[in-house]
């Protein structure tokens, strides 16, 4: 339960980032600076603590395969964020969210097994909850907006889903901070590859941009990233996808109590069937064991 309980936490510190990133973008910020900002803080906030367990470093081929999966992570941002100047958020955050089945899906193939039925089961609620919570039926659908929002945002749900699926797998033998750390470091290459890291140079740190790109490289990359090294080898990249959808009933509350923005009925509905969707899975298998146990007792 623990290890579920740490990739919970990690999936609620993304719902977050939304609201972040919206009050970064009211103050002017361009989107190379913010995310410049968060891969970089983020890269320094997680080797921190890894310094202190370098004893036993990593080979070259882990480092790379580690650095591979931060590049998954830091495509997602890039991604995401900028979906997010063609397409409303609520729409953007659906897109992405297809991460749900496409990490099952995932996981069925290379296991070559077929989801048990409180998986499906749950699979079912999370996509029709994140229908709900995303008001899309409220804006009239996903058709009507631009194609290039379109198109980025089902990108980042590709991205997000190959990170759940490699985190739990790649090195996992490296200690988890040390992990989280070579991951943040392919992710903050890849953002200074995209984007010029004039952040650093041009004064905006010291300007007002500093406490928005350190709260994103916080809940964005560093508490993220440890929780799921953590969890993610024990849960399994499926129940990870599952897990992950806790991102976007986190994302409609800070966005209410922050932002002040309204939030439906039809929303507060969805929140609720994608809380169920996260909890049904682990209830019923739960209750499957006690039954087994009792069984065996007689």
């Amino acid at each position: 339960m623990r290890y579920i309980f740490l990739v919970f936490l990690g999936a609620c510190s993304y719902g977050i980032l939304s609201t972040i990133v919206k009050l970064a973008y009211g103050q002017g910020y361009s989107p190379a600076e913010v995310i410049g900002g968060q891969m970089f803080f983020g890269f320094v906030l997680t080797w921190i603590p890894a310094l202190f367990f370098l004893r036993t470093k990593p080979g070259k081929k882990q480092l790379l395969l580690l650095v591979g999966v931060g590049l998954a992570v830091g495509s997602t941002g890039i991604l995401y964020y900028n979906a997010l100047r063609f397409i409303p958020a609520s729409i953007a955050i659906v897109l992405l969210f297809q991460f749900t089945w496409m990490g099952v899906l995932a996981e069925a193939i290379l296991t070559k097994r077929i989801p048990d039925k409180p998986t499906l089961f749950s699979l079912v609620l999370l996509l029709f909850g994140t229908l709900l919570a995303g008001g899309v039926w409220e804006t009239g659908g996903i058709a009507q907006f631009h194609i290039m929002g379109v198109v980025l945002g089902l990108l980042s749900g590709v991205s997000y889903t190959l990170f759940l699926l490699f985190s739990g797998k790649a090195a996992v033998s490296v200690n988890p901070w040390v992990r989280s750390a070579s991951m943040s470091t392919g992710s903050f290459l890849l953002a200074a590859l995209v984007y010029t890291p004039v952040f650093l140079w041009n004064g905006s740190l010291l300007d007002g941009l500093f406490p928005y790109v350190f709260l994103l490289a916080l809940f964005g990359i560093f508490i993220p990233t440890v929780c799921f090294n953590f969890g993610i080898p024990h849960t399994g990249p499926g129940m990870a996808a599952i897990l992950g959808a806790a991102e976007l009933p986190m994302a409609v509350f800070s966005s209410y109590i922050i932002l002040h923005e309204s939030v439906s009925a039809l929303q507060v509905a969805g929140v609720a069937v994608i809380l169920l969707g996260i909890v049904l899975p682990e209830w019923l298998r739960q209750r499957q064991r006690q039954k087994q146990r009792s069984s065996s007792l007689r």
